[in-house]
């Protein structure tokens, strides 16, 4: 699967080693069912009612053909008005089992599929540092679909032809020993290759599924950059490559289905064909007086209900070894843990939280960069209500700086200390409420404006949040919005200008009212009268709160009791503005060419 990455602690190659049995992945299923056990049982009972009432027929058959012609009209009709009753009880049971089996799918479905975006949502950075959204989509969606299909349908189909089977296999025991002989005899010759073929649908169904999970992470990846797309003018080139990734899940499919194909017809030939030889057998034994013609009449309809169960369960299994390879790409996720995590007996820290952050010898390298360090022996302290600027290159280490206090990522030697507790020993969620972070990349989500801002702050009262938006300078445009805070603004923003959707992400921050705020570029995208409103609102906002700055704009920095030079993972300067300018080294270089402007 894409999106292994070595933090983990359950690989999914582990996974698929241990797989097992063609559905053992089915059997991971199970608690969701439990949870559900009325509703399984009742279906159970219905499926066995509507089994048993199949299975009564041939007896009514076989009645009505050895005395039933031979007598009074009145009592064929009794038997014909049993087998009326019989039928009723059949369609009602059928019915019943239907309704409850589909909706308990659809149940078990729903659970599935919120638990795995919860542990998605708990999965570390590391982890989607290389994971595909569009990948992660399509488990959410089409593996989680094909699991409804088998939970829902295909294996409440699967157990009552297995019912059939048996029951229709023990009446043909009870009804003629000797022709039954002959079926057993058959029987493993129909068996073995729905074992073998069985895998072979599963192995190549996973190998669809995976091919469309990537056909769909593609997809995803360009409709949610169209602009850019079509800014370029390469329409033409990703549909190609869209196509093609199409035809490679089809190419899959294709093999897939063939494999299924191949599984039905040699099940169905070998179940029907035994079929055949018996009633030849049979048909034998009527003439030479072994057995009575409704004997035969009724073996034979038991003969057909096996045969007929058997042939389903070849399909059904084709069916629901499909399902179990799209469970086993979502048990893949739900096996997986977060490569950060809390401590067993996590710390808690003094309230209030002061914001006191220090870097003690750290350094780091990203997972997925294992080649180059992102940081090289890093040390540094910020004090209480302290604002410190970071600068440097792109590529310097400023954000790493940022994702480390976090505790997106643990650092390779070295701490990082809150409040002079090491972040190790905290609950990261712990740690994260008390921190505000203005990145900036900003996060726009397809909703309301006043939900993008309370997600700073999910409690927050309507008051709190235009406040917020206030403070942020982002009253105004707001305001003339169709809706005001109510005004829908698109996925990821579309519908607003950089500079607001950057207010929006201020507010945010404002509303966290957190005691270390942490500004990746706040003002970056920003014109410059808004620019200065945001500035006397990020100032309102750093009164008295540790702040982290990473920031080239003048204003920024000169606002910043001290700068941090960062180049190659190291500090190489630290400073006032002047100190640093004075001494004509790499920030002195960075003022000219950044602050020239101003």
């Amino acid at each position: 699967m894409k999106g292994r990455v070595a933090t983990d602690q359950n690989k999914i190659a582990e996974t698929e080693a241990a797989g097992g049995a063609a559905l053992r992945p089915m059997a991971l299923l199970v608690p969701y069912v439990l949870r559900y056990w009325m509703r399984g049982l009742a279906a159970l009972v219905a499926l066995v009612t509507a089994a048993l009432a199949t299975l009564a027929v041939p007896i009514a058959v076989r009645r009505m053909i050895d005395f039933g012609f031979g007598t009074e009209r009145a009592l064929i009709d009794s038997y014909f008005l049993a087998m009326l009753g019989v039928v009723a009880v059949l369609a009602s049971a059928s019915a019943l089992r239907f309704y409850l089996v589909t909706t308990l799918g659809e149940r078990i479905v729903a659970d599935l599929r919120s638990d795995v975006f919860a542990h998605l949502t708990r999965l570390s950075p590391a982890f989607f540092d290389s994971a595909q959204t569009g990948e992660m989509m399509s488990r959410l969606t089409a593996d989680t679909t094909q699991v409804k299909a088998a939970v829902g349908s295909s294996i409440s189909v699967a157990l009552r032809n297995l019912v059939l089977f048996v029951g229709a296999g023990t009446m043909m025991v009870v009804t003629s020993p000797r022709l039954s002989s002959f079926v057993l005899i058959a029987i493993p010759f129909i068996v073995l290759p729905l074992v073998a073929f069985g895998r072979a649908v599963r192995r190549r169904s996973r190998q669809a599924q995976d091919a469309l999970a990537g056909a769909s992470a593609y997809a995803a990846e360009l409709i949610g950059a169209v602009r850019i797309l079509q800014a370029f003018t390469n329409e033409t080139m990703v549909r190609g490559r869209f196509t093609k990734a199409v035809d490679e899940a089809f190419d899959a499919a294709q093999q897939s289905a063939k494999a299924r194909a191949i599984l039905t017809a040699i099940a169905i030939f070998l179940v029907f064909a035994s079929v055949v030889f018996v009633l030849w057998i049979g048909a034998q034994d009527v003439i030479a007086g072994r057995m009575t013609a409704g004997q035969l009449g009724q073996f034979v309809l038991y003969a057909v209900f096996a045969a007929g169960g058997l042939g389903e369960l070849s399909q059904m299994w084709g069916e629901v070894s499909q399902a179990a390879g799209a469970a086993e790409r979502l048990f893949e996720i739900l096996k997986l843990k977060p490569a950060i995590a809390a401590p067993d007996n996590p710390k808690i820290l003094a309230q209030p939280a002061r914001g006191a952050v220090a870097f003690n010898d750290v350094s780091f390298v990203y997972p997925a960069r294992a080649d180059a360090a992102a940081l090289d022996h890093v040390s540094f302290k910020v004090g209480v209500g302290e604002r410190v600027a970071i600068v440097g290159p792109s590529g310097a280490g400023k954000s790493t700086i940022f994702q480390l206090l976090l505790r997106f990522y643990d650092p390779s030697s070295g701490n990082v200390t809150f409040d002079d507790v090491p972040v190790g020993q905290l609950d990261p969620q712990d740690l994260r409420r008390h921190i505000a972070l203005v990145p900036q990349e900003t996060a726009i989500f397809a909703a309301s404006i006043r939900d993008n801002i309370r997600f700073g702050r999910p409690d927050a009262s309507d008051r709190e949040i235009e406040k917020a938006a206030e403070m942020a300078a982002a009253e105004e445009f707001i305001r003339r919005l169709p809706e005001g805070y109510d005004t829908a603004i698109g996925e990821r923003g579309v519908t607003l200008s950089g500079g607001q959707r950057q207010r929006v992400a201020i507010a945010r921050a404002i509303l966290r009212n957190a005691p270390l705020l942490l500004l990746d570029e706040a003002t970056s995208a920003l014109d410059a009268e808004s620019e200065t409103l945001v500035q006397s609102a990020l100032e309102r906002l750093m009164k008295g709160r540790t702040t982290l700055v990473i920031a080239h704009r003048l204003a920024t920095v000169l606002a910043c009791s001290r700068i941090l030079v960062m180049d190659q993972g190291r500090i190489v300067e630290e400073g006032t503005h002047d100190q640093l300018v004075a001494r004509n080294g790499l920030y002195a270089r960075l003022a000219r060419l950044q602050f020239q402007a101003a």
